[in-house]
């Protein structure tokens, strides 16, 4: 089943329920959602595009982000959006790894992908392809699709430096959706999705369950994260969902304590994508109160691997609080989550091992990367790499992770891919790249440099290369970078000299 039958539904029951706002703005109702995607998707057929082909989207957030997402899914075909903080070499080489050959681009950023040369047709949702899209002759319905057939492809980086393309099936979406009822929260046409994290992550997943609630769907004006605005924006429509990273939520509550909000119409606050101390959200929930669930999930995964209710986040009558709040919760319902060794062999509750997880919410493998998937995917159990504990209740405690992975500001950042950037300086001998905690950020990359290239050189080919946010912070000048007999650089070493 396509996952946009969803939308067709609801279009068809609620159609003139309002649907997508551009800050206060109506733009469309549930009927009008419908005819715009299935007019977008009516005009790709007529560029060629065929069940199965893949479709990029390189937007910043608004409403025509879900009209684009939808018409994909309407035509058959599998999206691939694309972080729009992505510099245009990093956009260039998903297009060429997926097989894209066009791409909804939004201004500024159908110029990044431009500049690059690659070979795409770009459809700026400001030009005039998209205005005849709008007008072409719509297609009746979602095409036909099986449940293992590819929806999203969602690429992540590697620790080899090279992104990963996660095939999501339309079954680990609506399985995901599913999960969200059961373990998350509930979504009522009366509430509104407020997309204020880049919809081509998490947050743009979480919008399949909002339409089939028939929730209305809210993009900021601004087209990103500004705490003021997103403050207006839930006093005024009030019930209000978002998707934040844990650092979003620590700004959201120093600027809320500045401003003196208290969090007027916002309902329900998800917070993922990276470590959330617990003084943080503790004095989070003392501020807004009982508005936040924790979410763990991975590309691989997609939000579907443990949740941590509302009820677990703001209880401090249990002996145990403090422990469950550290924790990132228990399993999902569609899941069995594990802790193993690296071949896959379980360990007993309170044992630290890799994170494992089984079910329908998992993917099949990476795009055209059998190796990859291969290490990854052991005798059906998708082996995270994240390192953790689960206790004798069932909650997961994230400990560390296995694969150096920095996250700042709720964004990935793989050392590797920025190591490689920083070594074609021909004045940089050897390089590390590790993460340094950050009160905002959560951690911010630094890179410690054996060589004697000017930082300014080094920031110029980071900013040529890579998106501004993987540019390392400090570079560290050093000797010699600590190593093990066998060569491998200790970056354990490292992060306590940060």
């Amino acid at each position: 089943m396509n996952i946009a039958v969803w939308l067709q539904r609801t279009a068809a029951a609620e159609g003139a329920r309002p649907a997508l706002y551009l800050g206060r703005d109506l733009v469309a109702d549930y009927a009008g959602f419908h005819a715009r995607a299935a007019s977008v998707a009516g005009w790709l057929l007529a560029q060629g595009v065929s069940p199965g082909d893949r479709v990029g989207i390189f937007m910043n957030n608004c409403p025509d982000y879900l009209i684009a997402l939808y018409a994909i899914w309407y035509a058959g075909a599998a999206a691939v959006p694309i972080n729009a903080k992505l510099h245009g070499k990093e956009a260039e080489f998903i297009l060429q790894n997926s097989g894209t050959g066009l791409l909804f681009t939004s201004p500024g950023l159908t110029e990044a992908v431009a500049d690059t040369g690659a070979a795409v047709r770009c459809v700026d949702i400001t030009g005039a392809d998209y205005a005849a899209a709008l007008q072409a002759e719509p297609v009746a319905g979602p095409a036909c699709r099986a449940p293992g057939d590819l929806a999203w492809l969602f690429y992540t980086s590697g620790t080899t430096g090279r992104p990963k393309g996660v095939m999501i099936t339309h079954r680990m979406l609506m399985t995901m959706a599913i999960a969200y009822f059961a373990d998350v929260d509930q979504v009522s046409a009366a509430d509104h999705a407020l997309y204020a994290a880049p919809m081509s992550h998490g947050a743009g997943i979480y919008a399949i369950q909002h339409v089939l609630a028939g929730a209305r769907h809210v993009c900021p004006a601004s087209g990103g994260f500004d705490e003021a605005e997103i403050f207006g924006l839930a006093a005024h429509f009030g019930r209000v969902h978002m998707f934040a990273a844990p650092t979003m939520v620590t700004r959201m509550t120093a600027e809320a304590k500045r401003l003196g909000f208290k969090g007027d119409g916002l309902r329900t606050v998800v917070y993922a994508g990276g470590p959330m101390y617990a003084a943080d959200i503790i004095e989070a929930v003392e501020h807004f109160g009982p508005v936040f669930v924790q979410v763990y999930g991975q590309g691989e995964c997609p939000m579907a691997i443990t949740a941590l209710p509302r009820h677990d986040v703001q209880d401090r009558a249990h002996p145990r609080w403090r422990e469950r709040l550290a924790s990132v919760g228990r399993a999902q319902s569609v899941v069995e989550v594990r802790i193993g060794t690296p071949e896959g062999a379980f360990l007993p509750a309170g044992q630290h091992g890799e994170i494992m997880v089984r079910g329908d919410a998992v993917m099949p493998g990476y795009w055209d990367n059998p190796e990859a998937t291969s290490k990854t995917l052991l005798n059906g159990w998708l082996m995270t790499g994240d390192m953790g504990v689960l206790d004798a209740d069932g909650y997961l405690t994230l400990q560390d992770r296995s694969k150096d992975m920095i996250i700042t500001g709720g964004s990935n950042v793989y050392p590797r891919e920025v190591e490689e950037v920083l070594l074609l300086h021909p004045q940089v001998r050897e390089v590390s790249v590790v993460g340094r905690p950050h009160a905002d950020w959560g951690e911010e990359v630094v890179a410690f440099v054996v060589g004697d290239a000017p930082e300014a050189e080094l920031d110029a080919l980071c900013n040529s290369r890579i998106a501004r946010f993987k540019r390392p912070k400090a570079y560290l000048r050093i000797d010699a970078l600590p190593k093990n007999n066998y060569g491998k650089v200790l970056k354990t070493e490292l992060r306590k000299m940060v």
